[in-house]
């Protein structure tokens, strides 16, 4: 079975890709490079030793995707391309505070994208999708840890683009009940590939906050800034920083491996919370970074950042239940294996 993964240059993305390979999967990647390097498909390659087919192309550009998948379609031949192709879709700009300061270019980039996407997939059959959503959506929850049936809100653009996504593609199966489409809610993905080949490595000063850490311990940041530390609820620790679902991006991309099956099921549009259930606070993670690398990470607190809330953690059972999936690497394997990458990649992609 081909799978065609947008944006799978980038950090959840090739991981993804590993696995996709790992399990049989022939992969077509279609990334415009903004944000990631085609080094992570050349390490994915080593990693797995399986070839990554790939595009460089941006999906707001439908004149070049509707390119991609008519060759897809003839390769296949005489398959048919809806039975034996599905799309994982990770394409977006994801930075919570550059959406507030940037939000003309996260609906661009977003949902333009995402809709030239579904019409060359309508135009060419292609109706079993995937989407990179985000526990973003659920806002600021009243209560934790958060189930998919609790209402839907945001507190910024980036969010925002995530549920418009949503409500689109629910409204695409309305009027189309042939697409089958998982929903895999996202909490906050860190940690990189055992091998320590592939892991994030943004471009500019981090926005999240492993990435932002890990600098800082290989000395290309001078410190961490921690926005906030007076989140005091009923749900934070006592040091007052935010707390967080973190979730090793290998477990995230098993999730992906487990959502596929259930396409060809006629599952309709199906929603699933990606985390451990388990909630950390900012200084938590930091001091099990200090002992997993024997580095010290020094921090100053800075305001807390617009659109950011105080804590949030998953309910992942539906995903148990449903799909066999369960997240089970550890906060302690997520900043080993962060360690790794960083120490041996201390310029991440770029030698």
């Amino acid at each position: 079975m081909k799978i065609v993964v947008t944006g799978g240059a980038g950090y959840i993305g090739s991981h993804t890709c590993v696995e996709l390979l790992e399990n049989g999967y022939d992969v077509i990647v279609i990334d415009n490079l903004s944000n990631s390097s085609f080094e992570a498909l050349r390490r994915v390659e080593e990693i797995t030793g399986k070839k990554v087919e790939f595009h460089n192309v941006d999906i707001r550009d439908k004149s070049s995707l509707s390119g991609i998948f008519k060759l897809l379609s003839e390769t296949l031949l005489p398959l048919s391309l809806k039975d034996n192709t599905a799309v994982i879709h990770f394409a977006g700009l994801k930075a919570v505070g550059e959406s507030v300061s940037f939000p003309l270019e996260y609906y661009n980039n977003n949902i333009t994208g995402t809709i030239n996407l579904l019409e060359v997939m309508k135009e060419y059959g292609v109706k079993n999708l995937v989407f990179s959503s985000s526990a973003t959506v659920y806002g600021n929850p009243h209560t934790l840890p958060i189930k998919e049936n609790f209402p839907l809100s945001v507190t910024n653009p980036y969010g925002r683009t995530k549920l418009m996504i949503e409500e689109i593609l629910k409204d695409l199966h309305l009027s189309d009940p042939s697409w089958n489409i998982a929903l895999l809610r996202y909490f906050n993905p860190v940690g990189a590939h055992k091998s320590g080949k592939i892991g994030e490595d943004p471009f500019g000063i981090p926005n999240n906050l492993f990435p932002y850490i890990a600098q800082v311990a290989v000395g290309r940041l001078p410190f961490l800034n921690i926005f906030g530390n007076d989140y005091h609820t009923e749900y934070n620790r006592e040091d007052g920083t935010g707390v967080r679902d973190f979730i090793h991006v290998s477990d995230l991309a098993v999730g992906h491996i487990k959502a596929l099956p259930k396409l060809f099921t006629n599952c309709g549009v199906v929603t699933y919370n990606l985390g451990t259930g388990k909630g950390h606070s900012v200084i938590e993670l930091v001091s099990a970074f200090e002992k997993a690398s024997g580095v010290e990470i020094p921090f100053k607190i800075a305001p807390r950042r617009a659109g950011d809330i105080a804590a949030c953690y998953a309910d992942p059972s539906k995903a148990e239940k449903e799909l066999g999936w369960k997240a089970t690497r550890t906060v302690d394997d997520m900043c080993r294996d962060t360690w790794n990458w960083q120490k041996n990649n201390p310029n991440g992609f770029r030698l």
